[in-house]
C-alpha cells in the first residue's frame, strides 16, 4: 500500500470483513446523561474483537504484508498489542508484544490470553517502541506500528467507511486521539464530508500541539488515559491528513474523562476505558458545544478495563 485513499480503505474493508465485527450504533439522548436534551449517536467500536478499533489495522497489516517466519512484533500501550495478538492468533502467526509499565493489568492479561509473548519495555510507549525495534533488528520479525504506518491507517479508515454506512446524515464525529492512526484513517475516508473533531486529554495534547506548531512535536505523556492516548508525538503519516481534514482538537480534563466513563456505565450500561470515553467527555463537559440541529456522533473506541477500575 502506498497511500491512504478511499480506494485503499474500501479494498481493506473487503479483505478484513470476515475477521472484524460491524459494531453497533446506539442512539441516545444527552438528557440520559444529565445534560440538556439532544440526540447523539454512540458508535460502539468498544465491542470490536480484542476490545478496541485496533483489530482493523492489525488484520489489514497481517493480511496485506509478507509475514516472515519470525512472526510479528508490536509496541503498544495495550490495545494495539491486544489487537495484533488477537489477529496473529487467528491467522496462526507468532507474535511478540512490547508494552510500557503503565499498561493496565486488563490489557496485559488480554495480550497473554491470545497467546502472544508479552515483554515490558520501559515506563512509557516510546520506551516500549525502542525495545521492540531492538528485537526486530535481532530477529527479523515484522513490525506492526500502532499508528504511523500506511496499512494501519488504511485499516482504521475502514471504521470511517462503516460509520458512513451507519449514519449517512452525520454532520460531526468526535474521535479520541493518541498517536493519530484512528483519526487519520477516519479523516482520510470522510475527506471533509463530515466534520471530524479530535478530543485529547489535557495531559497528552499530542495532536493539539502539532496543529499549533504546523508539524508533529513532543507533548506531555501524562494522565488517566496514558496507556492509550499518550505517545510523545502524533504520526508523521497521519499529520497531513489531520491538517487537511480534522477541523480542530479540543482538550478535556482527567476528571471529565472519568466522569464520562462513569456516565456511560450509569446511563446506558456501556463499559469504556478512559481513552474510550474521552470523545464523549468533550460533549458532557462542554469542551465541544454543537450548534442547534447539528447531527453528532461520538466514537467509543475501547473497553479494555476491569470492573474494579470502572
Amino acid at each position: 500500500m502506498t497511500d491512504v485513499t478511499r480506494t485503499a480503505i474500501r479494498a481493506a474493508e473487503a479483505l478484513i470483513r470476515p475477521h472484524v465485527r460491524h459494531t453497533p450504533v446506539l442512539e441516545v439522548d444527552l438528557a440520559d446523561f444529565g445534560r440538556p436534551a439532544r440526540p447523539v449517536a454512540l458508535k460502539l467500536e468498544s465491542l470490536q474483537h480484542s476490545g478496541s478499533f485496533k483489530a482493523r489495522g492489525a488484520f489489514t497489516n497481517l493480511l496485506t504484508r509478507d509475514v516472515p517466519d519470525a512472526g510479528v512484533v508490536a509496541a503498544s500501550g495495550g490495545n494495539h498489542g491486544a489487537a495484533v495478538a488477537y489477529a496473529a492468533a487467528r491467522l496462526g502467526i507468532p507474535a511478540t508484544i512490547f508494552v510500557p509499565a503503565v499498561t493496565t493489568p486488563a490489557k496485559a492479561e488480554r495480550i497473554r490470553g491470545y497467546g502472544a509473548k508479552l515483554v515490558v519495555g520501559g515506563d512509557r510507549y516510546a520506551d516500549a517502541l525502542a525495545a521492540s525495534e531492538e528485537f526486530v533488528a535481532g530477529t527479523g520479525a515484522m513490525t506492526v506500528h500502532a499508528y504511523d504506518q500506511t496499512e494501519t491507517l488504511v485499516g482504521q479508515g475502514t471504521l470511517g467507511l462503516e460509520i458512513a454506512q451507519d449514519l449517512p446524515d452525520l454532520d460531526t464525529l468526535l474521535v479520541a486521539v493518541g498517536g493519530g492512526g484512528l483519526i487519520g484513517g477516519i479523516a482520510a475516508w470522510f475527506r471533509g464530508d463530515v466534520r471530524v473533531v479530535a478530543v485529547e486529554p489535557e495531559g497528552a495534547p499530542t495532536l493539539h500541539r502539532a496543529l499549533a506548531a504546523g508539524e508533529p512535536v513532543d507533548a506531555p505523556t501524562e494522565g488517566i488515559a496514558a496507556d492509550s492516548l499518550a505517545p510523545k508525538q502524533v504520526g508523521r503519516l497521519m499529520f497531513p491528513l489531520a491538517q487537511q481534514f480534522v477541523e480542530r482538537s479540543v482538550l478535556v480534563t482527567d476528571e471529565a474523562i472519568a466522569a464520562a466513563q462513569r456516565s456511560l456505565w450509569d446511563a446506558v450500561r456501556v463499559v469504556a476505558e478512559p481513552g474510550g470515553a474521552t470523545a464523549l467527555a468533550a460533549l458532557l463537559s462542554g469542551a465541544y458545544v454543537p450548534e442547534p440541529g447539528e447531527r453528532v456522533a461520538v466514537l467509543v473506541c475501547g473497553a479494555n478495563t476491569s470492573a474494579v477500575q470502572l
